[in-house]
């Protein structure tokens, strides 16, 4: 299966993010991609003020994910909205919310996000919690016929999300993410790799680039990573990126077969 992992620098600007959302899917088709991952809050990134959450919080079937259907059903393929801000029906408070569409232009599983993250860095505050209400539960899709976990940034420091998506079947994680500059320079790549290595999966992770919630900055360097911890492609810290790779899903399965640590699991 030839993936490719789209890396954005969303802003306020939400017709502009989706303008990119399009020329970016577009591209990544003429490639003869067959699943195209969007990074988390692919259609707009605040400051986290809610006033601008209220304005742009759609449901799942609202204009932003209408908007990936009509291209995953226009080119046959499978897509993954890295999430959108979902509303709920409590006031002010929405889901950060992830959609696997398939090439019939159809939502074939929405996770949202479970792990909310809520930290003191150098330069904010960082309270999702303030804005954003938990998943409850892990969610897995199915692309073709792989099985696929479905997570979102913050979700990579929670190892057991991604042992439950393996012990399931999935042979394939999926990372969406925002995640910043500060943490991302010292565990964005490690984390990638451990889930990848202690899981036997292939670890696809579509990041942001450029100022993101609270004016800090995120880390960019999307990745593709194999199920040896092998990182398969790599963007760069800034700017707008597609990355490419063939998943051989038969190759895994040797590997699992040769290497059964799944299977010497005590607990």
């Amino acid at each position: 299966m030839k993936v490719a992992v789209i890396q954005m620098n969303s802003t306020s600007d939400k017709s502009a993010n989706l303008e990119q959302a399009i020329r970016l899917a577009n591209e990544a088709a003429r490639a003869e991609a067959k699943f195209l991952l969007f990074p988390e809050t692919f259609n707009f990134r605040s400051e986290g003020n809610p006033i601008d959450l209220e304005t742009v919080a759609e449901s799942v079937s609202g204009p932003s994910i209408v908007l990936m259907q009509a291209i995953a059903s226009e080119h046959k393929l499978w897509i993954l909205a890295g999430s959108i801000a979902e509303k709920s029906d409590q006031e002010q408070k929405y889901y950060n919310t992830s959609v696997l569409i398939d090439p019939q232009g159809q939502n074939q599983a929405i996770y949202r996000k479970m792990h909310l993250y809520d930290a003191v860095l150098a330069q904010a505050t960082m309270q999702e919690s303030k804005h954003y209400l938990s998943g409850s539960q892990p969610v897995l899709g199915t692309v073709d016929t792989t099985t696929v976990g479905l997570s979102i940034c913050y979700d990579l420091r929670f190892p057991e999300l991604y042992r439950h998506y393996s012990s399931k079947g999935a042979m394939a994680l999926c990372a969406p993410s925002s995640f910043t500059t500060p943490t991302g320079k010292k565990h964005w790549e490690v984390l990638l790799r451990a889930r990848a290595i202690e899981n036997q999966c292939y670890v696809l992770a579509p990041n942001q680039s450029g100022i993101g919630s609270g004016r800090v900055p995120t880390w960019g360097n999307s990745m593709i990573v194999n199920p040896e911890g092998v990182i398969l492609a790599r963007a760069s810290e800034m700017g707008a990126e597609i990355l490419y790779a063939d998943l051989d899903f038969e190759a895994l399965s040797a590997l699992r077969q040769s290497f059964p640590c799944l299977q010497h699991r005590r607990f």
